[in-house]
């Protein structure tokens, strides 16, 4: 099976309708992150179709749950899933925060690369992070605390904006005050090793 057919497959199981350049995009991702991480060592997956499995699907799994103009990626490491869902989305704006500044090296070559318009890199920490406007939606895979996040990020979101947590079956939902469980949805990604959800957080409208 090759890397292209894998891709477009998968895709079409989990409902995500991305044209043949957007598709290359992915692809060229994906090759740029093995050949860095043969050298940097920028995830634990090492083989191509593990990455397009537990990469590049499971991030855009959450393509439909995006909304707004504005998004931030909470500890991207090597742009994930912010990369994937820019290319996926280029009318969005993207930051990608993380603190590893080997990750966002990486992150700002492959958005050169890839001529990304619509994406930044910001290396710092969550909480020392003072944007110039909020974000409508606020996405991380690094987080297995719902209430940590929230606490550390929820300054960074509009009032009627949304956090996405990406995580397994058994992270919590405790929340501190003013922010509200709005869901938690079952992600069904193609080739996953284990259960993912999508913790959907809320600030309370008063």
């Amino acid at each position: 099976m090759s890397h292209a057919y894998q891709l477009s497959e998968g895709l079409k199981k989990i409902h995500c309708d991305l044209n043949d350049e957007m598709q290359a995009r992915l692809l060229e991702f994906i090759n740029l992150l093995a050949k860095w991480n043969r050298i940097y060592n920028l995830t634990a997956i090492r083989q191509k179709e593990g990455m397009i499995a537990r990469h590049l699907l499971d991030s855009l799994v959450t393509l439909k749950y995006i909304k707004g103009i504005r998004v931030l990626d909470v500890g991207t490491g090597a742009g994930l899933p912010g990369i994937p869902l820019a290319i996926a989305r280029p009318e969005t704006d993207f930051v990608l925060l993380d603190s590893n500044s080997k990750k966002t090296r990486f992150i700002t070559q492959a958005i050169a690369e890839l001529k990304l318009s619509n994406v930044k890199v910001v290396h710092a920490r969550v909480e020392d992070y003072k944007p110039e406007a909020l974000f409508n939606t606020v996405i991380t895979r690094a987080f297995a605390d719902t209430k940590m996040f929230v606490e550390l990020a929820g300054s960074l979101c509009t009032k009627d904006g949304q956090f996405l947590l990406m995580q397994g079956e058994s992270s919590g939902t405790d929340l501190p005050e003013g922010f509200e469980l709005k869901e938690k949805i079952k992600l069904e990604v193609p080739g996953a090793i284990n259960a993912r959800y999508l913790t959907i957080v809320t600030p309370v409208l008063l």
